[in-house]
């Protein structure tokens, strides 16, 4: 009975790795194809995956698109490539060549030309996930400013608040937007009821219902201790190591006392009171000015106990936002890698493969919705990581073509055959470690 599960587990979670990685490769290369394409470079070979063929066909330009038994990655084989990772020229083929036929080439185009296909591949990476945060914005919107109910979330204790209800004051602050009512949750006591003033329709009138950021996990973190120990999405804090909480903000000062020791909550869900171990990991958390804070986090988000009302997002504006959210991710992502090199913060915080599959498995069972987030943050992270200056990846190929256009000369095959080694070196020690902090963080 157990081997089941753990199969089961196992197969889901290299199921949905493999999907994402996937379509993120297809992205990735197909920008490389593209651009080639309309560059003048003829591709041979667009394959996803390595090793033995399972299936291919030859369009009427001649090039093989073909899907391949190991689906870890993939690649666009240009003709005269001496190899997937076009380190080096064919000279044997580029030998039989005439002029214009060397045109059609990775290593007979012009500079221009062969630097804009190389450039494509992490581009396609950013813009697909532009246009994937963009999509959500435009299918789901943004907030709302006002403060009018939304469908309430089921919660202990009473509530006499109604979806529609517009609220006009909590304890007897006026609330004037949504900002304005976050700013009174965080200033008000923790209390299990608080009085509101609310426009229902034609009327007005004052009610009772829970604070308004309650203990409520509004979602629950990728490889969280809260996600380890069953917690999820809609579960009110009832208390914390036998102490009653009645808002959010109570829960971080009470898992922080406990400094990396399991502490106990009595959780609510559906109508159930259920008691649960959580044992609070060390997690470096990014800050606005681009540091690091370190805290005891269980791993989940807080919310209000009703969803926003939301307002349609055009494409003059979803855009701008989309663009800011791929920032924010490859700022981040370079200012974690910083601080791991600097000490500031651990290493463990750098995933391998394993962890990215896990996560890929997590996204999934969460929903569709989140998968697809997902793999948009991760053809950004695929992206930023191929633009890195290491030989073997398309920056390192940049670097060799920025030497070119000052010195007016590409690197001689020898030194170049020699950086691809180190870079290949560099990559697969690199890999190692995110491996180990997988098997051993």
């Amino acid at each position: 009975m157990g081997l089941l599960p753990d199969f089961g587990n196992v197969v889901f979670t290299l199921g949905a790795f493999i999907v994402a990685l996937s379509i993120i490769v297809a992205v990735h290369e197909y920008g490389h194809y593209i651009v080639g394409r309309w560059s003048g470079i003829h591709a041979e070979v667009f394959s996803i995956g390595f090793g033995p063929v399972l299936f291919s066909r030859v369009d009427r330009r001649g090039t093989r698109w073909q899907v391949a038994a190991l689906p870890f990655g993939g690649y666009v084989k240009f003709l005269g490539d001496a190899n997937a990772a076009s380190a080096g020229a064919d000279e044997e083929v580029m030998s039989h060549l005439d002029a214009q036929a060397r045109r059609r080439t990775m290593h007979g185009a012009p500079l221009w030309a062969r630097a804009a296909t190389i450039f494509a591949g992490p581009a396609f990476n950013f813009l697909f996930s532009i246009a994937i945060f963009a999509s959500f914005l435009a299918v789901k919107g943004l907030p709302d400013d006002s403060v009018r109910l939304g469908a309430l979330h089921p919660m202990p204790g009473v509530n006499e608040l109604r979806e529609g209800d517009l609220i006009t004051a909590i304890e007897g602050r006026p609330v004037e937007d949504l900002s304005g009512y976050f700013a009174i949750a965080a200033e008000i006591e923790p209390a299990e009821t608080v009085t509101y003033a609310i426009r229902r329709g034609d009327e007005t009138g004052r009610v009772a219902g829970p604070h308004p950021v309650p203990p409520r996990a509004a979602s629950i973190a990728l490889n969280s201790a809260a996600r380890d120990a069953g917690m999820q999405a809609g579960d009110v804090i009832l208390s914390v190591n036998g102490q009653a909480v009645q808002a959010f903000a109570q829960l971080p000062p009470l898992v922080a006392a406990a400094e990396g020791a399991p502490v106990t909550l009595q959780v609510w869900r559906a109508g159930q009171v259920l008691d649960l171990t959580l044992t609070p990991r060390r997690t470096d958390i990014p800050n606005p000015d681009g540091g690091f804070e370190t805290r005891w986090l269980i791993g989940l988000q807080s919310g209000a106990f009703f969803d926003h009302p939301t307002r349609s997002v055009g494409p003059v504006e979803a855009l701008p936002l989309a663009v800011k959210q791929i920032g924010a991710i490859i700022t981040n992502s370079i200012s974690g890698l910083y601080h791991m090199v600097t000490g500031a913060i651990s290493t463990c915080n750098l995933s391998g493969p394993v962890g990215i599959a896990t996560t890929s498995a997590e996204m999934a069972s969460d929903g569709v919705d989140s998968f697809i987030w997902f793999i948009a943050v991760l053809s950004t992270a695929v992206g930023l990581l191929n633009l890195f200056p290491i030989p073997i990846l398309d920056g390192g190929h940049l670097v060799f073509h920025a030497y070119e256009a000052i010195v007016g000369r590409p690197p001689s095959e020898r030194i170049l055959n020699a950086l691809m080694s180190v870079g290949l070196v560099l990559l697969g020690a690199l890999m190692l470690f995110a491996l180990g902090n997988d098997l051993f963080c």
